[in-house]
């Protein structure tokens, strides 16, 4: 069962000063900001059409649509984005994103569309008069038509944003920094044995038997490490594959990797690198 401290930490919300902790909350922003442009440009788009088209509406009417649905589009903006922090379509397991995504794609146009009716009904009600959506269903369906699409850019624009702020590590970047409270150390990559996820915290353990802890989701530290060969072999593990001294079954598909004096377990949840580790 997943933690909800590991939850919070996908979300972005762990306050962590590190390099990667921060990451998170710039993708949502560097997201959000085009994302509300382009609707307003679409939203301005209809108030024109709308004039062209039904001129007895005036002017006033689809600003009111057009304006109260942008406003509760920004709002919700934080459901997409949550499901993108849980289910990233990048990450394993894939089924988890298959699962995740088409609840919050309802979920959002839900909110969406109860959020503008709401809005206009008090816009209307301030001008001494009553908004009427019609029936629910047949115009749930339709606004849900362009709300689905809207959210399949959404987690789209997160995954681009998200793998443009990456900082890739060159080969010749051999060490890693790991901020320890207020101490930052920097550590050689082949001094790293494994890494594990404690609470909000990673901690590290070291060839020389130190285990400093960082405050850091462990798929932030796993992004950052995967280039120099670490793998995840558990929900909670990631190992350095150069410092395995053996591998050993324990049954029903789960192994025992040891790094010397150290034993991480390996889930068969995690077939692949069981293979990586094979081959190492």
């Amino acid at each position: 069962m997943r933690r909800i401290g590991d939850i919070w930490q996908r979300l972005g919300t762990n306050g962590a000063r590190s390099g990667t902790s921060g990451s998170g909350w710039r993708t949502f922003l560097y997201a959000a900001a085009p994302i509300g442009v382009l609707v307003a440009l679409i939203n301005t788009l209809n108030i024109i059409t709308t004039l062209h088209n039904a001129p007895r509406y005036g002017l006033l009417a689809p600003v009111v649509w057009e304006g109260s649905s942008w406003i509760s589009l920004m709002a919700f903006l934080w459901i997409p984005w949550t499901a993108f922090r849980l289910a990233p379509l990048t990450e394993r397991p894939y089924w988890r994103a298959a699962l995740v995504h088409p609840a919050g794609a309802v979920l959002f146009a839900l909110a969406h569309v109860l959020g503008f009716i709401a809005l206009r009904k008090l816009a209307y009600a301030a001008a001494g008069q009553s908004y009427v959506f019609g029936a629910f269903g047949p115009n749930f369906l339709y606004e849900f038509s362009k709300d689905g699409l809207g959210y399949i850019l959404m987690i789209g624009g997160f995954t681009l944003i998200a793998r443009l702020l990456q900082t890739p590590r060159t080969a010749n970047d051999t060490t890693f920094t790991i901020r320890d409270g207020a101490r930052i150390v920097r550590i050689p990559i082949d001094d790293i044995l494994a890494a594990s996820s404690a609470g909000n915290y990673v901690e590290f353990a070291l060839r020389d038997g130190r285990k400093p802890l960082m405050r850091s989701p462990l798929s932030a530290i796993e992004s950052e490490l995967a280039p120099h060969g670490f793998v995840r072999v558990h929900r909670s593990w990631l190992v350095n594959p150069a410092r395995m001294t053996g591998l050993t079954p324990n049954g029903s598909g789960d192994y025992t990797v040891e790094l010397g004096a150290l034993s991480v377990p390996l889930s068969r949840r995690f077939p692949g690198a069981l293979a990586r580790l094979r081959a190492a």
